[in-house]
């Protein structure tokens, strides 16, 4: 059912390439501030939930479990935000914000790394670094901050790296269009986020 296919010289499967192609429609509709985002952010992260862990990238798939509660939440804050408006506004970081985000990339890699070594996988430190990231970048996402992008350039980077380690090369294609997709989001999402940070702090 899930057998190993060629396409266009890359070896993938109908499951991998269902979920390139979600997770593309997923950044797509991000830069373009759709809430509709967070229904293929869903199917998508539940989909690359089986790839994952049938390539025992298990901090990965874990990952994608807490990408779909995170993507309710995200959805339900893009709608219904605390300010009383229509939709959430992009904003920035300020100084707290960045140290929060760095404090949190670095506990959640100690920790997710840790547990990550008791499993069978080959990859622990650097699945545990990049799921940390992931986690900073989602929630970043879903409070609508302009950084949110510059912490998706930085793990989608290291990411292609690991999927081409892993054998997952249609992946680390999707991933490599990421990288290009983040820039492309970085600089339409700060033509409206405002100038200052002000009352940015992560709440």
């Amino acid at each position: 059912m899930n057998d190993t296919l060629l396409l266009l010289g890359f070896a993938t499967t109908p499951l991998e390439l269902i979920s390139f192609v979600l997770a593309l429609t997923t950044v797509a509709l991000n830069i373009r501030q759709n809430h509709w985002a967070w229904l293929f952010a869903i199917i998508s992260s539940a989909a690359y939930g089986f790839v994952f862990f049938e390539s025992r990238l298990y901090g990965d798939m874990a990952l994608q479990l807490l990408f779909i509660s995170v993507s309710f939440w995200g959805w339900y804050q893009w709608l219904h935000p605390a300010s009383g408006g229509k939709t959430l506004p992009v904003t920035r970081l300020d100084g707290r914000g960045w140290l929060a985000c760095a404090a949190g990339w670095l506990i959640g890699f100690l920790l997710i790394a840790w547990l990550l070594t008791t499993t069978d996988t080959d990859v622990p430190h650097a699945d545990g670094f990049l799921t940390a990231g992931s986690l900073v970048g989602q929630f970043l996402l879903s409070r609508k901050k302009l950084e949110n992008w510059i912490a998706w350039i930085i793990v989608d980077v290291l990411y292609v790296w690991l999927y081409v380690h892993k054998g997952l090369t249609l992946t680390a294609v999707l991933y490599a269009f990421f990288v290009v997709m983040a820039i492309i989001g970085l600089l339409a999402w700060k033509k409206s986020a405002p100038a200052a940070p002000g009352a940015m702090v992560l709440k």
